[in-house]
Parts: structure tokens; C-alpha cells; sequence
């Protein structure tokens, strides 16, 4: 059942990997690929540095959701859908962060 509980942050990782992917960021991606290994490490510091990760993540959704916005009210598009969206998969990431089990050694 502890398995269950590291699904959200397992996929806000790869969601945030395709992300960078598309933005030609490979660094960005790797390390997003890479911070899912840290669901199999027992230790205090690994959940801290995922949940971190996640947090961070987060923030990154905001700032492509804010940055996408402007580009979209300059070419007069709508843009409440892809707000929704982005504004869901922030929130998503973010609570992915407080999901993840506690109980480390």
C-alpha cells in the first residue's frame, strides 16, 4: 500500500520531464528522470530532496502558466483553458509533495 502513496510524485516527475523535453531543456529532464530513483531510498534526505524537487516543480508549472498567459493576451488568444490546465497540473505537483509516505530512517 506504501507503493500507492509515491504514484503522484512519480508522475508530476515524468510530467515535469515531458516538460522539459519540450522545452529542450535534457539537463532539466535528466534529473527529473533521475529524482524518481528516489523513491526507493529509505532515508530522511531523499524524501526531503523529492519533495523539494516537487516543490520546485511546481513553482515551474506557475511560471510557464504566467509566462504562457502574457504570450497569449499579446496574440489576443484565449487562454482559460490552458490556465485551468496548467493551474491543475501545479496543484497536482505541489500536493504530490505531501503525499509521499514520511516514515524514513
Amino acid at each position: 500500500m506504501r507503493v500507492v502513496r509515491f504514484i503522484p510524485a512519480v508522475l508530476s516527475l515524468l510530467v515535469l520531464g515531458a516538460h522539459f523535453l519540450r522545452q529542450g531543456q535534457t539537463l532539466l529532464l535528466v534529473i527529473s528522470l533521475g529524482l524518481i530513483g528516489l523513491v526507493a531510498v529509505p532515508r530522511r534526505w531523499a524524501l526531503r530532496v523529492l519533495q523539494a524537487a516537487l516543490v520546485l516543480g511546481a513553482v515551474e508549472w506557475i511560471r510557464a502558466l504566467l509566462v504562457l498567459s502574457r504570450v497569449r493576451a499579446e496574440m489576443a488568444m484565449p487562454a482559460t483553458r490552458m490556465t485551468i490546465i496548467l493551474a491543475a497540473v501545479a496543484l497536482f505537483t505541489a500536493a504530490s509533495a505531501f503525499v509521499v509516505p514520511a516514515r524514513r530512517r
